[in-house]
C-alpha cells in the first residue's frame, strides 16, 4: 500500500510539473497586458495568452485589459502601468527611437518577446469609384482613420510612396473602418483603409455589397522598404472574401509581443517558452495565432531588440 501511494504521489507530481512551471524561489510577478477595444480580435488574443500564463506559470498573475490599441499599449508599458503587450513592429520601432507619435518620449528599454502574425493593409474601394491603384485615390472621398492613429500613418506612408501629397490630395474622411464600411455599402464614400488580420468582418461586409480590394504594387513596397525597416510583402489569397476571385498583393507589418526591459530574465524566458510550447492550443482558441511557428518569431521585426529571456529560449531551440 505504501509503495502504491508513493507511486500515485509521484505520478501526480509529474502531472503538476507538466501543467505548470513551478519556482518556489521566484517572487510573485504581476503582469498587466493591455490589448485593444473589448470588441476587437486583439482583446481576445491577449485574454487567451494571459489565461495560459496564469495556468502554466505558478508565480505569474497576468490579466488583460481593453485599451486604445498599439500606441496606447506602448505608452502604458513605457510608463510602467503595464508590463507586456502587443503592437505592430512599426509603432514599437517608433517608440524605441522616439519618432513620429513618440517624438520626445522615446522608450529605449523596450524589448521583444516574439514576432507573431502579419497585419496586412487592406484597401477597399467601391465599384463605381474607378479606383484601381493608390494613385487613383487623388481627389476621391476616402476614409483614412483618425489623425495620429496607426492606420493614418499607413495611409500617409503609402500615399506618399505613390507620389501623392497626403492628406491634401485626398478628400479625407477621418472615421473608423467600421463606420466606413457602412458608407461603402451605401456608396457615400469611394474607399477606405483597414489594417487587420484576414479575414476581417468589416471587409467581408464591404465586399458583400459590391466593393473590392485593390493591390499595392511591388514598386510601392520597395519604396517603403527603402525608408522603413518593418514592411513585408503579403498576399490575400483568392476566395478570402466574397467576390474576391484573384489573389491580392499588398503590404503588411508583423505584430509583436513586447515587454519592459526590466522584467527579469527568468520570467520572460518562462513567458516565451510557455507561449510557444502551447501555441497549437492557443491557435485553436484564437485564429490569429493559428499556424504560428517559433522559427519565424525573430523574422520581419524591424531589427527590434529581443529581451534576454526570450533570446535564451530562441537559442535553446536553434532559432538563433
Amino acid at each position: 500500500m505504501k509503495k502504491m501511494l508513493k507511486l500515485v504521489y509521484a505520478v501526480a507530481g509529474l502531472i503538476i510539473a507538466s501543467n505548470a512551471l513551478a519556482d518556489a524561489n521566484h517572487a510573485k510577478v504581476s503582469i498587466n497586458f493591455p490589448t485593444a477595444s473589448a470588441s476587437g480580435a486583439l482583446y481576445a488574443v491577449g485574454a487567451a495568452i494571459t489565461h495560459l500564463w496564469n495556468e502554466k506559470i505558478d508565480y505569474v498573475s497576468a490579466s488583460s485589459q481593453a485599451s486604445a490599441g498599439g500606441i496606447d499599449n506602448l505608452n502604458q508599458v513605457a510608463e510602467g502601468e503595464a508590463q507586456v503587450s502587443i503592437a505592430i513592429s512599426s509603432n514599437c520601432y517608433q517608440a524605441l527611437n522616439g519618432t513620429d507619435s513618440f517624438e520626445g518620449f522615446a522608450y529605449p528599454d523596450l524589448k521583444i518577446i516574439a514576432g507573431l502574425y502579419f497585419n496586412p493593409n487592406q484597401v477597399v474601394v467601391t465599384g463605381k469609384s474607378g479606383i484601381k491603384s493608390l494613385e487613383d485615390v487623388t481627389g476621391k472621398h476616402f476614409a483614412v482613420a483618425s489623425a495620429g492613429s496607426s492606420v493614418y500613418g499607413e495611409c500617409q506612408n503609402h500615399f506618399e510612396a505613390a507620389g501623392l501629397k497626403f492628406p491634401d490630395d485626398i478628400n479625407a474622411e477621418y472615421i473608423t473602418f467600421t463606420d466606413a464600411a457602412d458608407m461603402l455599402q451605401n456608396n457615400t464614400i469611394d474607399g477606405a483603409w483597414l489594417m487587420s488580420g484576414v479575414p476581417t468582418s468589416a471587409v467581408t461586409q464591404a465586399l458583400s455589397s459590391g466593393s473590392r480590394l485593390i493591390q499595392i504594387e511591388d514598386e510601392i513596397l520597395e519604396t517603403l522598404k527603402g525608408k522603413f525597416p518593418w514592411y513585408a510583402a503579403y498576399t490575400i489569397p483568392a476566395g478570402t472574401y466574397p467576390g474576391q476571385n484573384n489573389d491580392v498583393k499588398t503590404t503588411a507589418i508583423k505584430m509583436v509581443m513586447f515587454c519592459r526591459g526590466d522584467l527579469d530574465e527568468q520570467t520572460v524566458y518562462d513567458l516565451t517558452k510557455t507561449f510557444w510550447n502551447n501555441i497549437k492550443e492557443l491557435g485553436q482558441a484564437q485564429s490569429n495565432l493559428r499556424g504560428l511557428d517559433p522559427k519565424n518569431a525573430v523574422k520581419d521585426i524591424a531589427n527590434l531588440p529581443l529581451h534576454s529571456g526570450a533570446e535564451k529560449f530562441y537559442k535553446e531551440i536553434g532559432v538563433l
